[in-house]
């Protein structure tokens, strides 16, 4: 197929111009490239109010900037990018950061800081911290993982958790590190019994390679044990956002009740402001975001406390691991309505008496046919599956919530990690001879959160559990 030529015209200085920032400079497809977030989307931004093609838009209003700036740029004279390119320069810096001043101060257009985004590393931030990073929907996140990476390092030599802040000064500093301090060591000391374990029961198969196997094994072993390890343990989180999400997520971190995450979000603001600065102008400015992060936290402190009035004096129930508490008993239908809609001109009204129609066996066909032939879990059907909703209740270990938690089209609420549901065991623990240890680290983990609750301190308990 051939590729339709571009209806933008440029000289060959133009064109020289051109070249570093842009991936050709002749046909209508082409990525942006070497140019700072901000100016990626103050470009767009004037893009949807311009009669001008984006390269243009650049040429007349924002590659001023550069030349202002004396740096000195090469670029290829074809249509390609980066041949020669000596030095780039932050071009339309300065526009850019105008633009986005007003758009986003002036007229409060949320939309055009999800057209830049940055990538954003936090090394060693406790589990608790990992999920508050975590919880935005409209951001990516990769997590250092407990299944395949042994924590038996020290660093200065302290195993790697965080203490919170909130201990120092108090007398359970000390009870807190000791407790750790042992969890962390019968985590270490049973890694070589639980390989051994595996090895035994899952010989090494002839077609095996030794280093495949090693690693399933360790993988095995570390799974197994990794329950020991408290919340407080600490992680390296990668993230990718948009603007718009880092803003939401520094916003709640800076209304957070623990220190750490306090820390985290102004260590956070101080790099992404050397990346994307435009985007998060309005964070800290005391009518802007100090407003906003006052009412998240006065908001979380005032509903706490009328909780605590109407739960104070309920009692709890022993519930089963996995409940199903609501559904909607027209789901089958409203899903194959939804499914007909975009083929057809018919209201959502109509569609759904039609639906209701038809015998179960027409409606079976219909959804068969919509969900197609999937080979493998990664063919989704469409989005009439989301017609219709489910709500669990669901009591699980911190492992398995953790895979919950990262499923990012799940609506998902959940309550503070806590020692009080008690805890799952690995069969392997037992097999392996390690079950009067492990019970000794979860006896001590649920003695520590019950005493760093009694003296205030909820907030930073759930460091404890695991």
């Amino acid at each position: 197929m051939s590729t339709p030529p571009t209806t933008d015209t440029f000289t060959a200085a133009e064109v020289r111009d051109l070249a570093p920032y842009f991936t050709n400079t002749d046909r209508p497809i082409f990525a942006l490239v070497n140019l700072p977030e901000t100016v990626k989307g103050a470009l767009f931004a004037r893009y949807s109010r311009s009669a001008k093609s984006l390269r243009r838009l650049f040429l007349d209003e924002f590659l001023g900037d550069v030349r202002g700036s004396g740096s000195e740029v090469g670029g290829s004279s074809g249509s390609n990018v980066g041949d020669g390119l000596q030095t780039v320069p932050s071009p339309g810096a300065t526009r850019a950061d105008t633009l986005y001043a007003k758009v986003l101060n002036e007229y409060g257009d949320d939309s055009v800081a999800q057209l830049g985004g940055a990538h954003l590393a936090c090394e060693g931030v406790s589990n608790v911290l990992t999920k508050v990073l975590e919880w935005g929907r409209l951001m990516a996140y990769l997590e250092q993982s407990t299944r395949y990476v042994p924590y038996t390092d020290r660093p200065n030599g302290r195993w790697k958790y965080h203490v919170p802040a909130e201990l120092d000064g108090s007398p359970l500093r000390a009870t807190f590190v000791r407790t750790l301090d042992n969890a962390f060591e019968t985590y270490a000391r049973w890694i070589p019994g639980l390989e051994a374990h595996f090895r035994a029961k899952y010989p090494k198969s002839p077609e095996d390679s030794d280093a495949v196997y090693r690693s399933v094994i360790r993988a095995k072993a570390l799974d197994t044990l990794r329950g020991l390890l408290p919340a407080a343990t600490t992680s390296n989180v990668g993230l990718f956002g948009t603007g718009q999400g880092f803003e939401g997520l520094l916003l709640r971190m800076l209304a957070h009740p623990l220190q750490e995450v306090r820390a985290c979000a102004e260590l956070m603001l101080a790099e992404l402001r050397q990346v994307i600065p435009a985007f998060l102008t309005r964070v800290d400015q005391p009518n802007r975001g100090g407003q906003w992060i006052e009412y998240l936290a006065e908001t979380r402190r005032s509903f706490g406390a009328s909780a605590r009035r109407y739960l104070s004096d309920v009692p709890g129930q022993v519930s089963p691991e996995v409940t199903l508490t609501d559904f909607d008993p027209e789901g089958e239908l409203k899903v194959a309505a939804a499914a007909l809609y975009a083929h057809s001109a018919l209201p959502d009204a109509q569609l759904l008496a039609r639906v209701r129609r038809l015998s179960p066996d027409d409606r079976a066909a219909l959804l068969r046919a919509y969900v197609g032939q999937r080979k493998n879990r990664r063919h989704k059907p469409g989005r009439a599956f989301e017609r219709t909703s489910y709500r669990f209740d669901v009591l699980t270990d911190y492992g398995a919530f953790r895979d919950l938690q990262r499923h990012r089209l799940l609506t998902l609420e959940w309550q503070p990690l806590s020692t009080r549901h008690g805890y799952t065991e690995p069969a392997a623990i037992e097999e392996a001879g390690a079950q009067s240890d492990w019970r000794v680290v979860m006896s001590q983990s649920a003695e520590l959160y019950e005493q760093l609750a009694a003296n205030g301190l909820l907030d930073i308990a759930p460091s404890a559990a695991r």
